[in-house]
């Protein structure tokens, strides 16, 4: 251009500012207008200030700000609007506050700048109070500002006063453009009324991706699997939009409790034609999808197809070879994880820690509470309770107390394992305390309290305390479930109880299909030799599985205790007829960095010459000090 004039210079300034790959060149273009002799204006320094806000560069924007002061156009309402954006969005909330006291005449662009800057800043309280300042104050907000709002009542789950705004929305005849109907959108998903929610979606003439995503994941993350696989069908059908990985992941993660083979790996084939097999955020929903149905090589196939691994895709991994109880791949995993270089969370140490509970792997656990004490998460209260359980599972209820009494206001979950912790060690008295200690709190009990109480009771056989904690369930509206009643028939079982156990089981609702119940009467039989009873208990689980090999092996049992060798002699050949046997007991021990896993009569591992070899040096050590003893007391007698 052969003359350039300020209507130029801005028109470029501002076409820069506005994208970050060029808004370097606006300032540039601010050193030209000077050498040009042309004087920077209130429209200069508004772009300028965007150009800033744009790059998120607060050192850049405070030097814009050192020049709007000495160019004299503090008091200009754009520039000032354009400072609260540019601060706002650096983060800097303190000297935005400032900026905008210096407002006189405040329009709802500068309140709407402002409550902006809370919203981003995680300030939502604060925002709040703004939007009930700018309200007091006469301005009326815009689509924007309920939009905002409606977001900080989401992220504060204030959803009643979230229903509030949609009411002020309607009263006001506030025309309702796609970003606040997303808003609505995801404030009712959010609350769990997705009727409500389905509604608003109805209504909006033209939903888009974020729309469709919204309403999808509303459902999921709510249980209706259902309503969210019809809705993503109708995407399909009836919309020229294409799902993206976030309607993957939604909707995957909405059939992760039906069958793999029904809706899962058709999804993960469409995954795969879309070009989304790569994405971490929908590998992530996958593998916990195949972890559900309980198939860990395809979530292990899923999980290695991804190069760009994150610390929630680990921690799914971890988590999910926990919850399958192969707790030592799940510890593998964690320590590869720390190898990658990535920073672990309280859910991975969790994933681990509850690994290493279910493998008795003391050592391990005490260097996973190392980590979690050098990250700072061992105050986090996932992490303390799983600390607890940990420790209480190794036998360490001294040091599982210890982290428990430093809790200073413990969860219910945290309650539990330490209470969990005293019922399997047989501690009836100090669970009990602990048990009335909860109601103190103010907690309330639940099924697992519940449990782990009923179970210290059964391992002391306190059979009126069982009966006054059975009836308190009860009371509670906690409805046993199949662990409880095991728990109780095994509690009347010892106490000799037969007849009351028997009636227990027959006014459960497992009594027909489960045999763990009569099962376990059967073995009380066996110990009170009350052949009656024993028997009909037999009959019941055979009549639903004539191969029961415990049973069968409970019943010969009993019948050698009441001295039926004629029904033990028939037993024992139906079950050679039949080759069954009993599973064999697994042990294990932890060998520096290994677990070695064994089991009664197996003579192929290698190492077991040199087990061999060491307990004969031991009891040639044991024999020698026994001698030397015997030797010592000759002498002195």
């Amino acid at each position: 251009m052969p003359q350039r004039n300020h209507v130029s210079f801005n028109a470029l300034i501002a076409a820069y500012s506005r994208d970050s790959r060029s808004a370097l060149l606006a300032f540039e273009l601010l050193n030209k207008m000077g050498s040009e002799c042309l004087r920077p204006n209130a429209s200069t320094f508004t772009s300028l200030l965007q150009a800033s806000y744009t790059l998120e560069d607060w050192l850049v924007g405070s030097l814009v700000h050192a020049k709007v002061v000495k160019f004299g156009f503090s008091n200009d309402l754009c520039v000032q609007t354009a400072l609260l954006g540019m601060y706002s969005n650096c983060g800097d909330l303190e000297s935005a506050r400032k900026v905008f006291g210096w407002i006189v005449d405040k329009d709802v662009v500068a309140w709407n700048s402002m409550i902006f800057g809370n919203l981003k800043n995680d300030e939502t309280k604060e925002g709040l109070h703004l939007f009930d300042g700018m309200l007091r104050s006469g301005i009326v907000p815009s689509q924007f500002t309920y939009s905002m709002v409606l977001n900080m009542c989401s992220r504060l789950r204030y959803f009643c006063l979230g229903k509030l705004i949609h009411a002020r929305v309607i009263v006001s005849s506030t025309l309702t453009d796609l970003t606040l109907q997303n808003s609505l959108l995801d404030m009712y998903c959010n609350s769990g009324d997705t009727r409500v929610a389905f509604s608003v979606f109805s209504e909006m003439y033209n939903p888009d991706l974020v729309s469709w995503n919204t309403m999808i994941s509303g459902y999921s993350e709510h249980g209706d699997g259902e309503l969210a696989m019809n809705l993503f069908a109708q995407l399909k059908k009836i919309s020229l939009l294409k799902p993206d990985e976030y309607t993957f992941a939604a909707i995957i993660s909405a059939t992760g409790t039906y069958l793999a083979s029904d809706y899962g790996k058709s999804l993960h084939g469409q995954v795969t034609k879309a070009g989304f097999e790569k994405s971490v955020f929908v590998g992530t929903t996958l593998v916990s999808m195949y972890f559900k149905n309980g198939e860990t090589d395809d979530a292990q196939k899923v999980f290695y197809s991804i190069l760009d691994k994150d610390v929630v895709l680990w921690t799914e991994m971890i988590m999910g070879l926990s919850r399958l109880a192969d707790g030592e791949s799940a510890i593998k995993f964690f320590s590869e994880m720390c190898q990658a270089g990535h920073k672990i969370d309280s859910f991975s140490l969790s994933g681990a820690l509850s690994a290493c509970s279910d493998l008795a792997m003391l050592k391990q656990g005490e260097m996973i509470h190392s980590q979690a004490v050098k990250t700072g998460y061992d105050v986090e209260m996932s992490v303390c309770g799983s600390l607890v359980d940990m420790y209480s599972k190794n036998g360490s209820l001294q040091a599982a107390y210890s982290i428990f009494s430093q809790v200073s206001d413990p969860d219910l979950k945290c309650w539990n394992s330490m209470l969990g912790g005293y019922s399997h060690h047989g501690m009836a008295e100090e669970a009990l305390k602990l048990f009335f200690e909860i109601e103190k709190h103010g907690l309330r009990p639940d099924q697992v309290t519940f449990l782990s109480v009923l179970s210290a009771c059964n391992h002391s056989g306190l059979v009126e305390v069982g009966k006054f904690l059975w009836k308190c369930m009860k009371e509670n509206g906690i409805t046993p479930g199949l662990k409880h009643y095991s728990s109780m028939v095994s509690l009347l079982g010892r106490a000799r109880l037969l007849d009351e156990a028997e009636e227990l089981i027959n006014s459960s609702p497992f009594k027909e299909d489960n045999l763990e119940l009569w099962r376990t009467l059967l073995s009380s039989c066996v110990i009170n030799k009350n052949l009656k009873v024993g028997v009909h208990a037999a009959e019941q689980v055979l009549s639903l599985d004539a191969e029961d090999s415990a049973t069968l092996v409970l019943l010969s049992n009993l019948y050698a205790a009441a001295g039926k060798w004629g029904s033990v002699v028939e037993m024992r050949r139906k079950i050679k007829v039949l080759t069954l046997e009993k599973d064999p007991g697994l042990s294990w021990i932890e060998d520096k960095n290994n677990v070695q896993v064994f089991c009664s009569g197996v003579q192929s591992e290698q190492e077991v010459g040199e087990a061999q070899a060491a307990l004969h040096w031991l009891q040639g050590n044991m024999v020698r000090s026994q001698t030397d003893e015997s030797d010592e007391q000759m002498y002195t007698t």
